[in-house]
Parts: structure tokens; sequence; C-alpha cells
């Protein structure tokens, strides 16, 4: 049966013999990218109890705040869409009842299995938007092909933010063992404290990746998840120019296996490095939260339309897309998850 649950959560399931892929029918996550033999999940799945978006309000669950987030919060789970929004609303968009990240989290998106295929999609109410994704495994496969469009039903010209928020968690994610390898080049710390004076990282810093100028002069390498006992982090990466094909491959050395996800670079040409290691202690985050997010998207930075539009690109490179009226516009990428002796081992060649 392709429908289950997942943390408490109504679900869809697609599995062959060495991988499930399930995601949620509300917000459309892919929750969980398991490997069958070991039962390891590599992506995030909250401290906090899971309930469907439609379910929170405000009153009745001041355990996930009371704010643009708490929403998407209350069911957030392992790879999220942002569409067409990457970062909050502005005043008057939250006023409106916009949330973080954009509606395609919290709406509900109709989902059904046939064979080796999840067919996904949803129309974005507010947005004007219809979303869709495929995603296969082929029998025998640790490789899980994805396939997404987006359709502007409004008849004007939209510029849009569209990102993969990918988003890896304990028991895979451990401090100073996780390793990490990309294909970025020139990179910079988001401008503004993103951590409430937890960070770590030189606020606006430009640098190469991958080694990250930080507040107190040394400089992390951020080819390994921190050892650090408290921080938190914002960074954004170019992805190389010169390579049709974009990726990122994350790897425990004691659990010996790899996950990893491949783009072309002119789709998505950002990667946006989130960390959250017990910096924030407002609900539902509660100073016990871990995270690394491997963001890549068409936007640089998490932040409102405004600001996205009126930042117009970073390092020559534009920071959102068109979509044109009436057009539809297509995007595929692929993830896997298969065991590796080393991280060299599991990054893809060339």
């Amino acid at each position: 049966m392709s429908l289950t649950t997942y943390a408490g959560r109504k679900a869809f399931s697609l599995s062959n013999e060495h991988l499930e892929v399930i995601v949620t029918a509300e917000g459309g996550h892919i929750a969980a990218v398991r490997d069958r033999a070991s039962g390891i999940n590599p992506l995030w799945t909250p401290p906090w109890p899971s309930i469907e978006p439609s379910a929170y309000d405000p009153a009745r669950h001041p355990e996930y705040g009371n704010n643009a987030e708490s929403r998407l919060l209350a069911g957030i789970l392992g790879h999220n869409l942002c569409l067409d929004l990457f970062g909050g609303p502005s005043e008057e968009e939250a006023a409106a009842g916009m949330v973080v990240h954009g509606e395609a989290g919290v709406i509900p998106h109709q989902i059904r299995v046939e064979g080796d295929t999840l067919l996904q999609s949803a129309v974005l109410p507010a947005s004007q938007l219809r979303f869709e994704r495929i995603i296969r495994i082929a029998a025998g496969s640790r490789r899980i092909r994805i396939a997404e469009t987006v359709e502007n039903l409004s008849s004007w010209d939209r510029p849009v933010a569209w990102t993969q928020h990918v988003t890896l968690g304990p028991p895979f994610l451990e401090k100073g063992k996780t390793q990490f390898r990309a294909t970025a080049t020139r990179s910079k710390v988001i401008e503004h404290d993103f951590t409430g004076g937890k960070g770590c990282m030189k606020i606006g810093a430009e640098f190469d990746w991958p080694f990250v100028p930080c507040v107190d002069g040394s400089v992390e390498d951020m080819q390994l998840f921190t050892k650090r006992d408290v921080s938190g982090a914002f960074s954004t990466h170019l992805m190389d120019p010169a390579r049709e094909r974009a990726w990122f491959v994350a790897w425990h050395p004691d659990l010996r296996l790899a996950i990893g996800y491949a783009w072309r670079q002119a789709d998505f040409p950002w990667l946006g490095i989130w960390e959250e290691n017990c910096s924030r202690t407002a609900p539902p985050w509660n100073g016990v939260t871990l995270t690394r997010g491997m963001e890549f998207g068409v936007s640089p930075f998490p932040e409102s339309r405004r600001a996205m539009i009126d930042r117009g690109g970073l390092f020559g490179v534009r920071g959102y897309r068109w979509i044109p009226a009436r057009t539809q516009v297509s995007v595929e990428y692929e993830a896997w998850l298969a065991p590796a002796d080393s991280i060299e081992a599991a990054c893809p060649a060339g």
C-alpha cells in the first residue's frame, strides 16, 4: 500500500529493494529518504511533535510559537519546497496570512503512486501557481529521479523564488563527524545577525568555498559539520558556472552512508547552507535542535520578495526566476542514498 503515516502524518510511500521515499499529503514534504537495509533516514525529523498544517491554531498550539513561520514549523519535515517565496513574508503579507517560505509547504497536495512513480500536485491559491512533481525510483536503483513543473496561472509575468530546502538531521547529522562536498565557488555569509548573537561566522563576509571567516578571526572548513556547543549560521554559495551539473554530498563516517543531490546549475545556481546548532531557544526550537539545510534554488538568501527583487542578484548572477504569464517552467534533479567507504567515493565523477 502506498498510503502510510510518518511522524503521525498522512503520507504516501514509494519504494524499491533499496530505498523508501515518503511524501506528506499536507505540505508535500519529502519527509524521508530511507535506506531499507539500515532503516536510516538522513533527512531531518524535528524534535517536536509534527501535526498537519491545517490543524495548527495559534491559540491551541503555543508550542509552535505564534508568528509567520509557526504553521510551517508545526508540520515541517525533511525536504520542503519553498515557492514562490524563500524566506519570510513582509509585514503586510504576514498580516494577510502568508507564511515563511510560501504557501506550498502548508497546503494540501494531491498525491498518488503508480508503480515506480509518485505523482504530486497542488495549486497555490494566493500565488496563482500550479505545482507538479514526479518522483521515480527504478527497480534495483539507489537513485531517485525528480521532475518539477511550475505553471503561472495568472496573466502577469512573475518573478519567483524556487528553492529545494533539503534539511539533514540526527542521527545522520552529527557534530564533528558528518562531512560535506559540493561544487561551490564564491560564497557569502548573510548580511545580518541570523542567530541572535550566537553565530560563529563573520556577518557579510565574502569568501571562497569551503573556508568561511569567523568572528573570532579563525577560519572554519564548512566541509565538516561544526563541533561547537552552540551556534547558528546561514551562508550562500554560487555553484560552479563552468559545470553543467551542480551537486552536494553528505557522508557519515561511522554509518558509511552518503546522501547526495544533483541538478542543472542553470536551474538552481545557489546553494544556501543553514545550520541550527541548539542556538534558537524560542518554541518550538527550545535550544535542542540540530540541523543542516542544504538548500539549492534560484535565490541566494532567504528574504522577503521585496528584498529579493531589490537585491537583484549576487556575484553577477540573478537571484530569482521569471515565469511568464500562462507559461510552464520545468526542472529535473536527482537524489541518491548509498553505502560509501569515503566521502570521495560518494561524490559524482567529474
